[in-house]
């Protein structure tokens, strides 16, 4: 099967010149640090040296090779050893300082590789990539005294690429031209043949996310069909696919475009949104909340931002209480214990939500779970830490607590007001902010105005 065939066809378009491009000189100044961990293999192999050896030759890469000795058993993919997985590659990239670690293990006479990057799944970047993407090949590829063909290698590399989360505009710059080149090669390579059809489904998702990572931002449909069309004919051989998760992360993958497609075309962003939530609720059918709960957790938290956005589209409140429950639903598996930052994030959009839900449907008691979760929000987010993001909290519960006071007449709710728009007066008039103080004491004057 030679899935490159197929590439040309869809795969290489010709694309608008971007106006952010790097110096040949800038360029070669951003290496990505890749490890490669030694495979988890039951015979003797060389698989992670070869493929360090391969990767060697590609542009833009800081390769290393981590054989540390330490039990692999998790590498199995299975729910209960999922979190062990998790925490060792996070160990391991924080004695790196990898951009990407790449795990292999085998599975019968296959090697699979996936990859893991720095907080996979709570950083907010233009990385589509879960640690449960699994690439196949055949074993025997990796034997050392073999040549390991350069088209499995770009894609290696491909995928390598498409996982990191650009942490500046050099970075995503970078990653977008290499990318490029990238998708570029794999159009007009020609040594992939010995691949037989059992890889499809697997190679047909990395190059769908290949893509999407390359065109997210596209605002054509030209490039939403080239990575629809791949990721579909990934779905269209899923009686190759042996395991449910890899079932669930093409769906997940594709919740991933149209999303990203609703963000940035105008044209019927609603048929959009239902396509991306309708894939993201399928993939969660895959990724439970008890089996795999960090994947099922992320799509949670794109679910909200895509209900909310079909609510200011549509005007539905059905939408905005989606938005609230599936907030909530994120909120269960990333815990302030082992995720306080983005339950902080987390807690900052359900106040947010909850407080326009609250003004809709004229509910005090809504309110005070909006202003519950901006205090939340506020155990991670400090004055000492960040006195602007706290005053802008304590300017946000204020402002709820005001809405209270004047619906019911409520002179407790006010006074409340006054005393959190006085704290984020003090830390904006300190911080020389003269908007930000203008508004808070037009607040504080229309909030003694109904006092008195």
């Amino acid at each position: 099967m030679n899935f490159l065939d197929f590439i040309k066809h869809t795969f290489l378009q010709k694309k608008t010149a971007s106006s952010d491009e790097l110096s040949p000189e800038a360029a070669q100044l951003i290496n990505f640090k890749v490890v490669i961990t030694e495979f988890a293999d039951n015979v003797e192999s060389s698989g992670a040296e070869t493929i360090c050896t391969a990767l060697k030759s590609c542009n833009g890469l800081h390769i290393t090779y981590f054989n540390e000795p330490f039990n692999k058993s998790f590498l199995n993919l299975e729910s209960r050893s999922f979190f062990d997985l998790l925490e060792k590659g996070q160990t391991i990239i924080d004695k790196t300082g990898a951009d990407v670690l790449v795990w292999g293990c085998r599975e019968g006479d296959k090697i699979r590789l996936n990859f893991q990057t720095n907080l996979q799944y709570e950083t907010a970047s233009e990385t589509f990539t879960s640690i449960l993407d699994s690439l196949y090949f055949p074993a025997d590829l990796f034997d050392i005294s073999r040549s390991f063909p350069s088209s499995l290698t770009t894609l290696i590399y491909g995928a390598i690429i498409s996982a990191i989360a650009a942490s500046s505009k050099q970075h995503k710059i970078q990653k977008r031209y290499l990318l490029k080149k990238i998708i570029a090669a794999l159009s007009s390579d020609n040594s992939a043949k010995q691949l037989s059809i059992e890889y499809l489904p697997f190679v047909m998702n990395f190059l769908g996310t290949i893509y999407l990572s390359y065109s997210y931002d596209s605002e054509t449909d030209k490039d939403f069909k080239i990575a629809k069309n791949l990721f579909e004919t990934a779905l269209s051989h899923q009686d190759l696919i042996k395991n449910p998760i890899h079932l669930g992360c093409i769906y997940y993958h594709l919740g991933q475009l149209y999303d990203a497609t609703a963000n940035h075309i105008t044209k019927r962003p609603s048929s959009y949104y239902k396509g991306a939530i309708t894939n993201y609720r399928l993939a969660q059918k895959y990724l439970g909340k008890y089996t795999y709960p960090y994947d099922y957790g992320a799509i949670s938290y794109r679910l909200s931002g895509l209900f909310y956005d079909y609510w200011k589209q549509k005007n539905e409140l059905q939408a905005l209480r989606d938005s609230v429950f599936n907030l909530r639903e994120a909120e269960k598996i990333f815990t302030y214990a082992l995720f306080p930052e983005f339950w902080a994030q987390i807690q900052g959009k359900l106040g947010y939500h909850i407080s326009l839900l609250a003004n809709l449907t004229h509910s005090s008691d809504i309110a005070e779970l909006a202003i519950a979760a901006y205090k939340n929000q506020q155990k991670i987010i400090t004055e000492r830490k960040d006195p602007y993001a706290w005053a802008s909290i304590q300017e946000k519960i204020g402002e709820i607590y005001f809405q209270i006071g004047r619906k019911d007449t409520d002179t407790d709710a006010l006074e409340e007001a006054l005393e959190y728009f006085h704290d984020a007066l003090y830390i904006f008039e300190n911080m020389e902010l003269p908007d930000a103080s203008k508004r808070i004491n037009t607040n504080i004057s229309r909030t003694s105005e109904l006092l008195n």
